[in-house]
């Protein structure tokens, strides 16, 4: 008998693990220290299920202490819905008894022909055999499970949660009387109801799923919705520059010929200070870039004016002349986030090392955008973002692909020591 003592114990670990790793998949925040609210949980459910396993009898309504455990330990070491809390509790209880033991239990008695059952010291028990395929079956199942959602981080609606709910139940339900009969009521054949658990545990997982890739779609859209929030946004402020720009410069030039006037007329050391003081204020609109496109004028004079106030140095070496397929919107969108992307990266240089460069011309059929900047040694950029809120940001580069993408063209990022370089190649038919 000490053998089946020894697998119940290895069971008992096996069934913690499992309660482990669903609340390291769906619970992110600990209502204590790290350590205490991870090992908390397992450590308590597995002595519970130790004492009702040696030393309590309750039978099979040991089901029912179970899932107000794995309920509770969750609420009370975690941050978590009520949601939440319920799916964790209902996936650690399919996985640690009714999936497994079921689908373990109904592969034996294939196996064994309806064998299963031995007398050890008189008492009819499933044999050892099927008690370690059964646990090596549950380990299977939970590193399938955690491969699947280690990284959930969806929210599942209560209108989801209740319908998985409904399939839990119908799920408990067999899975209690098949315990009950096996248990309470000495009921050696339990074949049909472990059959039926088994098809009711595969229809839950497969609602679950369901309801993780509606969350998943639900999200995307809430992403895509504020992309083209944010991207409608930058464009109309770009607009709206454009239209002071055109303001300013259509009195820049009276303003300039003022200045001749007043310093031809009263020749004074006073008037020919003011007059310089003026135009070194004025200076900007001499030095306009002009690159054929008057939206990405407006695009690289502000990036610019930004880039100085950081004491960046920005050259912008940029000819659009031509490029009149490209709609304004995509023009903010690649040379606004990249040049955006270029400057919180220079931020973290030393003011002697932050350089940004733009480059962009048409080569035959072929418009070449380059943008390079300087970075730290031993950074990794990525596509995403390196921000916390990761929701909110990470836009940048998904979204300049897409707008390459929309006329046919390629991105490239190259990434050196020291160097961060952005290359795209757009056909231009």
């Amino acid at each position: 008998m000490w053998l089946y003592d020894l697998l119940d114990i290895v069971a008992t670990i096996t069934e913690a693990a499992i309660f482990y790793v669903m609340t390291l998949c769906f619970c992110k925040t600990c209502r204590f220290q790290k350590v205490i609210s991870r090992i908390i949980p397992p450590v308590v459910y597995a002595m519970a299920v130790i004492v009702m396993t040696f030393f309590v009898d309750i039978g099979a309504h040991r089901l029912l202490a179970l899932l107000a455990l794995l309920l509770g330990l969750t609420l009370l070491c975690y941050e978590v819905s009520f949601r939440r809390a319920l799916i964790v509790m209902e996936l650690s209880y399919l996985l640690i008894i009714p999936f497994t033991e079921s689908v373990g239990l109904s592969i034996m008695d294939f196996v064994y022909h309806g064998d299963i059952i031995t007398q050890v010291d008189g008492t009819a028990i499933i044999k050892w055999q099927i008690y370690v395929f059964i646990m090596l079956l549950r380990l299977l199942f939970l590193m399938v499970t955690y491969c699947l959602l280690k990284n959930f981080k969806y929210d599942i609606l209560a209108k989801d949660v209740a319908i998985v709910s409904i399939s839990f139940l119908l799920v408990f339900g067999v899975s209690f009387a098949s315990t009950y009969g096996y248990l309470n009521l000495r009921t050696s054949d339990t074949s049909l109801l472990d059959l039926i658990t088994s098809v009711l545990c595969v229809v839950f997982i497969v609602q679950f799923l369901y309801s993780r890739n509606v969350s998943y779609l639900r999200e995307q859209g809430q992403r895509d919705k504020m992309q083209i929030a944010q991207l409608q946004q930058q464009f109309a402020y770009y607009q709206e520059k454009m239209k002071d720009e055109e303001r300013v410069r259509s009195i820049y030039h009276d303003l300039k010929n003022h200045l001749l006037v007043m310093e031809s007329s009263q020749n004074t050391k006073e008037t020919r200070q003011m007059a310089e003081t003026l135009r070194s204020q004025i200076a900007a609109y001499e030095d306009y870039v002009h690159t054929g496109n008057e939206f990405l004028d407006i695009i690289l004079k502000d990036k610019a004016a930004k880039a100085h106030e950081k004491q960046i140095d920005f050259s912008a070496m940029v000819d659009f002349h031509g490029i009149g397929f490209m709609e304004p919107l995509d023009i903010s969108t690649i040379f606004g986030n990249a040049i955006d992307n270029a400057i919180e990266a220079s931020e973290n240089l030393p003011e002697y090392k932050r350089l940004i460069t733009v480059k962009a011309e048409r080569v035959r059929d072929m418009l070449l955008i380059t943008i390079e900047n300087n970075m730290l040694p031993g950074n990794h950029l990525t596509e995403g973002t390196t921000k916390k809120d990761r929701f909110v940001h990470g836009f940048g580069i998904p979204n300049i692909k897409k707008a390459v993408e929309k006329y046919g063209g390629q991105c490239g990022f190259q990434q050196e020591e020291r160097t961060y370089r952005l290359n795209i190649l757009i056909p231009c038919s």
